[in-house]
């Protein structure tokens, strides 16, 4: 009897770890970042529901803790409506509103916005068997204050990257951004002659710098060497950028 108890239970995580395997979610967020200027009262993101069973939704913005919850969340914004079901096929239109908390006046402030999709709960005896399970999705939020200097476009560009010794006689790409805008990038490679040395790509805060390791990199490049990357503009799009770095 212990024996099939225990045959019982290992067919019962064998079939939820099937269902996980298969589950995704339904909720599609539109855009892949929000950008909201301090001189708007509103920005509205849209979100779809391209699964065929109605969920239940949950919105709020986090200061970048991806542990954070609605109730514990102390970023300026509030979302209308911050809860609400969005039947399949159908749509939903999240109003984000900046309360007025201090936010930095000079240069753009990252936040996140999250969506967790909670599936609804089956009434047959067949759905009560099946794994439900909550997807969250969050996005960046820029809140960009008015007349900075400069443009987000020129950002992309304006990065200055150099290769610097790490200890342990490794490498890396040293990246200063600036600008008063946060540079992100996609792809990201050192063109060292024939040779392409490709590291991890990330986000530049405005005036910061940041380190990106090059572990395939084993002595310092020589004069000429170029850097070259994909960054993304205010929609998403990825705009080339090759430019030689600094000696």
């Amino acid at each position: 009897m212990r024996g099939k108890k225990a045959w019982c239970r290992y067919t019962v995580l064998v079939a939820a770890l099937l269902g996980c395997s298969q589950a995704m979610s339904s909720v599609v967020i539109t855009g892949t970042r929000v950008v909201y200027p301090a001189d708007k009262k509103e920005v509205t993101v849209k979100i779809n529901n391209e699964g065929s069973s109605p969920v239940l939704v949950q919105s709020w913005v986090d200061h970048g803790d991806p542990a954070s919850t609605p109730s514990n969340s102390s970023a300026p914004f509030v979302i209308s409506p911050p809860v609400s079901r969005v039947d399949p096929g159908k749509g939903q239109s999240l109003r984000m509103m900046f309360t007025g908390a201090p936010l930095a006046g000079d240069k753009e402030s990252v936040l996140w916005l999250n969506v967790l999709e909670i599936p609804a709960k089956g009434s047959t005896s067949e759905d009560q068997n099946v794994l439900q399970m909550a997807f969250r999705s969050r996005i960046k939020i820029f809140y960009r204050p008015a007349n900075l200097p400069g443009t987000p476009e020129a950002a992309i560009e304006a990065v200055q990257w150099k290769v610097v010794a790490q200890p342990g006689g490794t490498y890396a790409l040293q990246a200063f951004n600036p600008t008063a805008f946060h540079a992100s990038q996609g792809d990201l490679k050192l063109i060292v002659g024939s040779q392409n040395f490709f590291s991890e790509p990330g986000m530049i805060a405005p005036g910061e710098t940041h380190l990106f390791a090059l572990p395939d990199l084993k002595s310092m490049p020589a004069a000429g060497a170029e850097v070259e990357y994909s960054g993304i503009n205010d929609y998403g799009a990825l705009v080339p950028v090759r430019k030689p770095v600094t000696p």
